[in-house]
């Protein structure tokens, strides 16, 4: 049965999930949103006999292990068998610098080893294409095999015995095996050669990458393993974030909740690259401006959308995948997302945040200037007309519409951020036009979503329900922490929305019905909220609580079941790890304090 016990590999071109049984369940190729050419997380397929796995087997297997080599993205698997067999698979994408730039081939690299006695193993590698719809044409080589189908070729490179992988015919492990797979080119060393030195390379890669981490001085290993998950959630080549490598996991068991969420949105995006920005990782961000700045340039004055392909494009007509059942054959499998069509009036706002670090940090290549500015203005000007209008709000409200407060609260950062652009480069006249407009919207959202009766703001316009994006009118500057209005709301957001030791992005129905699961990155707002109003102790055990829910290597997904503490919803989530590095920023001790 399928479940989250995944590790997650990639080089910032594709990524791909390996359980804990060192198959590989789930791999997009060429892309993060290309085909999953492995895609037994959401199978068995149609097409027939297992095919959609990559997976290493040992015979009598009887327990495994699974962890990350330290600071890396690297996957490292140890299966035993009852009779002291014990077999290692390492499994990476490379990534490294080479010739003045980075090298991050869509390439899987799985290097097999024998740490002990005679273990027998099967190789099985058989991709899918047209998501789980169609069987390539196989043909191999002295020392390769071809996986050929009808958009792309796969090439399998190694040193085991192409028969016994084309057979599937388990032998005995005696000598270390590599397996190399990605486009149809020739290998030009030994697979053995070729796959030490990726290895070398890409493990020097990562730990150099993460020495260069301001991490705190709490937390350290899981603000590290966030990090890096964050970093493999970008595409490098257009700077687009992506929410998560899979589609369709759903948020909770036969809920009909299945997404798509191999996309960039805006919203999201801007979340994940401040968190990366406030450990120090400012080349994530710089890519991440970039695709703004194209995005936007490219838009023609049309109405931005919430949600973009990673190459910039908003044609994402959500289909289903018929060849694929679901995860646990809860379907359906979504391709593209509905979304895209919304209207989330917070999109204006995320842009602008986001690209406003450009005029700020000294530490970037690129910095802003008047003629970007004039530029973040027109989308200012969008954000002050649709502030006040109804829209899906951050929850994507696929049948309802509502001023909602969040929305309206991101317009005025925005506003309020490009008031701070203007002074800081020398346009006095723009910095008051805009305080200005600030100072209207923000008198306008303390009179439209405050509720006075019960001392708290609400999730939308003259409305009565609650949602956990208010505990973020804090992180957006709307509320100070000495503001008795953040207090009330904290503590009416807790009546209505905490279940155990979570927080429910709301409690009321949707489209769906009720929601079943907590969305896990709530909960980090809702810490964050609690240690500003001075409740950190409680904050800090709610944080504890929270990190014993990752999985066994680190990752979060999308949701919680608060009574099980099962992982659902897509995976790994960025929202995700964006709350808990934010959290543990805000909770640690100081390295002075300690040292």
């Amino acid at each position: 049965m399928s479940n989250l016990d995944q590790a997650l590999l990639g080089n910032c071109s594709f990524a791909a999930l390996v359980d804990r049984r060192a198959e590989i369940t789930w791999a997009c190729m060429p892309r993060f949103d290309g085909d999953p050419v492995f895609c037994t997380l959401l199978g068995p397929p149609a097409a027939g006999r297992g095919e959609g796995r990559f997976a290493i087997e040992l015979e009598g297997l009887v327990r495994s292990e699974q962890e990350y080599t330290r600071n890396t993205a690297i996957v490292v698997t140890r299966l035993y068998d009852g009779s002291g067999g014990v077999v290692e698979i390492t499994d990476f994408a490379p990534r490294f610098e080479q010739f003045g730039r980075v090298f991050r081939p869509v390439t899987i690299v799985r290097q097999v080893r024998r740490l002990a006695g005679s273990p027998l193993i099967r190789i099985v590698c058989r991709p899918l294409f047209d998501y789980g719809s169609a069987v390539p044409t196989v043909t191999h080589g002295s020392n390769h095999i071809s996986y050929v189908g009808s958009s792309q070729v796969l090439r399998l490179t190694t040193d085991a015995s192409i028969t016994a992988i084309l057979d599937e015919t388990p032998f005995i492990l005696e000598h270390d095996a590599t397996l190399i797979l990605g486009p149809d080119e020739t290998v030009p060393q030994s697979a053995h050669e070729t796959g030490t030195q990726f290895f070398e390379h890409t493990r020097a890669y990562w730990q150099e990458w993460v020495r260069g981490l301001a991490i705190p001085f709490e937390w350290q290993e899981a603000v590290i393993r966030a990090a890096i998950t964050l970093k493999l959630n970008t595409f490098e080549d257009t700077g687009a974030v992506i929410a998560a490598v899979t589609t369709s996991v759903p948020e909770a068991p036969d809920s009909g909740r299945t997404w798509d969420y191999r996309y960039c949105w805006l919203r999201d995006a801007y979340f994940v690259i401040n968190a990366l920005n406030r450990l120090g990782a400012t080349k994530t961000m710089e890519h991440y401006v970039r695709f703004i700045i194209n995005t936007t340039a490219t838009n023609g004055g049309r109405p931005l959308r919430p949600v973009y392909r990673i190459n910039g494009r908003d044609d994402l007509v959500e289909t289903v995948a018929e060849g694929l059942p679901g995860y646990r054959g809860m379907g359906p499998v979504r391709v593209g997302n509905q979304a895209y069509e919304q209207q989330q009036n917070d999109v204006y706002g995320s842009a602008i945040l986001a690209t406003a670090h450009l005029f700020f940090d000294e530490r970037l290549q690129r910095r802003g200037d008047e003629a970007m500015f004039r530029r973040l203005e027109a989308l200012g000007e969008q954000a002050v007309a649709v502030y006040r209008q109804p829209d899906a709000g951050p929850w994507e409200f696929r049948g309802m519409s509502a001023v909602h407060t969040f929305s309206a609260a991101v317009c005025w950062a925005a506003a309020r951020t490009l008031s701070t652009i203007a002074a800081s480069i020398d346009l006095p006249e723009r910095a008051r036009y805009w305080q200005g407009r600030a100072a209207e919207m923000a008198a306008v959202i303390r009179r439209e979503a405050w509720d006075a009766e019960r001392g708290t703001y609400v999730a939308s316009f003259g409305g009565r329900d609650l949602d956990a994006s208010l505990m973020l009118l804090y992180e957006l500057g709307f509320l100070e922490r000495t503001d008795p209005r953040l207090v009330g709301t904290v503590q009416a957001v807790e009546r209505e929305l905490r279940r155990g030791d979570f927080l429910f992005r709301y409690v009321h129905e949707d489209d769906f019905g009720e929601p079943a699961t907590a969305f896990t990155t709530c909960t980090f707002w809702y810490i964050d909220a609690l240690a500003a109003v001075g409740r950190e102790e409680e904050a800090r055990s709610l944080f504890e609580n929270l990190l014993q829910r990752r999985n066994h290597v680190g990752l979060l997904s999308e949701d919680i079941d608060p009574a099980s503490g099962e992982l659902w919803g897509n995976f790994p989530q960025t929202y995700s790890m964006v709350g808990l590095i934010n959290s543990a920023m805000r909770l640690s001790r100081d390295w002075e304090d300690v040292l």
